[in-house]
């Protein structure tokens, strides 16, 4: 009996040692995609996965977590996601008909009833989603959503292809800032620096996703996300330092790099309560002293195009349509002079009226190219007598809602839905969120309503670039440079593309070589 119980209890410890040995094997043999970017953090107001908050639909899209009724595909045109097909029932109602095969990641069934739930609270807790959709009510049937609007919405559909639209499910609710979406990941934490996420096992899309962890590492310091890409700590990044890239465009054997156009525009609007730029002869001199060409092709390193409104030119409605002054010193000098503004006691700055004409410029850090358009900017103004003093912090929205500032710049997607309204009447009509300047001008208001009443592209695109040139006569908006969007990634990794919109960055595709 004792020899008995020997052999048995050497057969559990071989059998544990097998099991444990198995146990590590699948550890060693999963998948992990590390990712470090720029682009998540407070300061982008993209924190956490919830996208009915801010920005933070960008998260929950761009990192496979949630995904929308409608997108867009490379040429930015939209078509069918979440969503089979749709039909216009008249001017204010749209029936979107939902696929049949599409679940949470909880496994429940996305219905009609969960697609209004959601969207009711969109529309509900969200700042800009209700004045873009005008939604009046939804009715739910079976696959089916009908969206009543209060008026002609004709970019609706490209509404609900924002990344606040993604749909979640609203039964599951919210939990540590995590929510339930129907992307190929799921998110298991969430803080203010990283998301970590794992595999979607009950995914309805066609594609399985190939990876079992994903870790999203918000590294907002360029030199320590170089770093992190060549000792291996990350396997992509995104926001990497323009004198930076070389280092990896050099060695083909280790990185490779994906790089697309984007709408993502970086511009400096004026403040329109700040007396000397109520003067249009001013702010026509600001924007005339600004080298574009410079800025983006050695200073951004030729990952930027120089913009002369909100809109890249290989859109219907972007630059190649309208026109902005151009960079002349010596113009600049004249207008000031004709505003009154000389340089009397010989300082090296304009004055009128004995007062100096200094400006105080505000702008955040987390997006590397602001504080080079902030010293570039700073210098050139000096080159026309004006003193431009430079406030870069991630805490600007508190420098924002006091009104301390002059002039306010930032990095904006313009057509993230691929109209033109969504920048127009977010941005420059009296009211909107992000009108920072407080600019308005009656023409422009009366051009936004036809074009919010208008279908059809090629009207549509007549009626913005109308708007886009008067916004520029009025010189109510800098507009410096349009980005190159680029990724670096290592030689094993797949299925990680840019992408004209800046979204859709991890999706079922994104696939690595075993190391």
């Amino acid at each position: 009996m004792k020899r008995n119980g020997m052999w048995v209890a050497a057969l559990l410890l071989l059998c544990t040692m097998i099991l444990g040995g198995c146990g590590k094997a699948n550890t060693a043999q999963e998948k992990t995609f590390s990712y470090g970017t720029m682009a998540y953090g407070t300061a982008m107001e993209n924190v956490g996965t919830n996208p009915h908050e801010a920005y933070t639909g960008w998260s929950t899209l761009r990192y496979g977590i949630g995904e929308t009724l409608f997108r867009f595909d490379d040429r930015m045109e939209l078509m069918p996601w979440l969503a089979a097909r749709y039909e216009q029932v008249d001017d204010n109602t749209v029936r979107i008909f939902i696929r049949d095969d599409v679940t949470f990641s909880n496994g429940r069934k996305v219905t009609g009833e969960a697609v209004k739930a959601c969207l009711e609270d969109l529309v509900e807790k969200h700042d800009r989603a209700p004045k873009d959709l005008k939604m009046d009510r939804i009715e739910a049937e079976d696959q089916t959503v009908t969206i009543h609007c209060l008026e002609k919405v004709p970019a609706l559909r490209n509404y609900l292809a924002d990344p606040y639209a993604c749909i979640i499910d609203m039964e599951a609710g919210e939990h540590d800032r995590i929510v339930v979406g129907t992307g190929p990941y799921v998110a298991e934490r969430v803080t203010d620096t990283e998301l970590d996420l794992v595999k979607n096992r009950n995914y309805w899309g066609g594609t399985k996703p190939k990876l079992d962890r994903i870790v999203v590492k918000s590294i907002t310091d360029g030199d320590t996300l170089t770093m992190a890409l060549q000792n291996g700590e990350i396997d992509a990044a995104q926001g990497l330092p323009y004198a930076s890239l070389p280092l990896f465009r050099n060695a083909p054997e280790k990185f490779k790099m994906s790089q697309a156009e984007t709408s993502r525009t970086y511009q400096a609007a004026f403040n329109f309560k700040t007396p000397a730029l109520q003067d249009v002869r001013v702010r026509r001199a600001i924007c005339m002293a600004v080298d574009k060409e410079n800025f983006s092709k050695v200073l951004l390193h030729g990952n930027g195009v120089p913009a002369v409104g909100p809109f890249p030119g290989n859109l219907a409605y972007g630059d190649a349509a309208v026109k902005a002054p151009k960079y002349d010193l010596v113009g600049a000098r004249t207008l000031l002079r004709e505003a009154g503004y000389e340089d009397t006691d010989g300082d090296g700055y304009v004055e009128k009226d004995g007062k100096p004409l200094e400006l105080r410029y505000l702008t955040y850090t987390s997006r590397q190219e602001l504080p080079l358009l902030a010293e570039m900017l700073q210098a050139s103004l000096k080159e026309i007598g004006v003193k431009l003093t430079v406030n870069a912090t991630d805490n600007y929205r508190t420098f924002l809602k006091n009104g301390a500032f002059d002039i306010f710049s930032n990095a904006i997607v313009t057509a993230p839905t691929g109209d033109p309204e969504y920048y127009l009447s977010g941005h420059v009509l009296a009211g909107a969120v992000e009108n920072k300047g407080g600019y308005e001008n009656g023409r422009l208001s009366a051009l936004a309503e036809q074009l919010h009443n208008t279908f059809g592209a090629a009207d549509r695109a007549a009626l913005a670039i109308q708007m886009e040139q008067q916004i520029l006569d009025d010189c109510a908006i800098l507009y410096a440079a349009h980005l190159r969007m680029t990724f670096v990634v290592k030689t094993g990794v797949m299925g990680f593309t840019a992408h004209p919109s800046d979204y859709y960055e991890i999706t079922s595709e994104l696939d690595k070589a075993n190391e």
